[in-house]
């Protein structure tokens, strides 16, 4: 294993590592964000497999995340969808209220 003197990509790994043991633990919101870091880390890692050549395993990689990640974020697609259909029904009501002939 080629190994330099870039102490970058271990910290990365040291402080993945600890997010991920303090996940395990429940500790405050650490819990909640693995449920989002692993579907981000598949995208990057994806990602870095179409760029460095193995294409095919990338893009699943990459596409997995990304259903996983949509998955995860459900609640705000849910969300979205019911205040937009507040919205869509309060300017229903508007435009009635607003063409009637007094």
């Amino acid at each position: 294993m080629n190994r330099n003197n870039k102490p970058g990509f271990a910290f990365l790994l040291i402080g993945l590592g600890v997010i991920i043991l303090l996940g395990k633990f429940a500790i405050g919101f650490l819990a909640g964000l693995m449920g989002y870091l692993i579907p981000i880390l598949m995208i990057a890692l994806g990602y870095y497999g179409v760029k460095n050549g193995s294409r095919f395993f990338g893009w699943v990689i990459m596409i997995l995340g990304v259903l996983i990640l949509f998955s995860k974020m459900a609640w705000i697609f849910g969300l979205l969808l019911a205040i937009g259909l507040i919205v869509l029904g309060a300017s229903m009501l508007s435009n009635k209220r607003n063409n009637r002939p007094y």
